[in-house]
């Protein structure tokens, strides 16, 4: 992947993780993140198979590596700055097994608990630069 800027791949489909762009849009007004849908073109390029099967992780990619499930929230939290930047050091503080076995649950029961759509989110026209097909 040769973009600088972070990507943050998520479940297009998953209600929650939906939710969780959405927020994502409206706190990084600095741009510092793109998103991409796991379903997509750019996940498909720029992920292994087993990232994107069975659709159970939110995956970063930055200029340090690949990062998955809590360690990928943490690191967008960071990026975030502000008062994210210290909740998600609070995250990383917790052991990563308990941290990783808490996102597990919820991940795993994501779509009975929070729904399914039926087509991925649609970004604004605002958002467009920010969205990797």
């Amino acid at each position: 992947m040769s973009s600088t800027v972070p990507v943050v791949f998520f479940d297009g489909v998953c209600t929650l993780c939906n939710a969780s762009v959405d927020l994502l849009m409206r706190i990084d007004r600095a741009g510092a993140l793109r998103v991409a849908s796991l379903q997509g073109e750019t996940a498909a390029s720029a992920l292994a198979p087993s990232d994107i099967e069975p659709m159970g992780s939110i995956v970063l990619i930055d200029e340090a590596g690949t990062w998955r499930e809590s360690t990928a929230v943490a690191r967008i939290l960071w990026r975030l700055g502000g008062w994210w930047n210290t909740l998600g050091w609070a995250l990383w503080l917790v052991p990563a097994p308990i941290r990783d076995a808490a996102y597990r649950l919820v991940a795993t029961n994501r779509y009975r608990i929070f729904g399914v759509k039926d087509v991925c989110r649609v970004p604004t026209p605002e958002e467009r630069a920010r969205f990797l097909p």
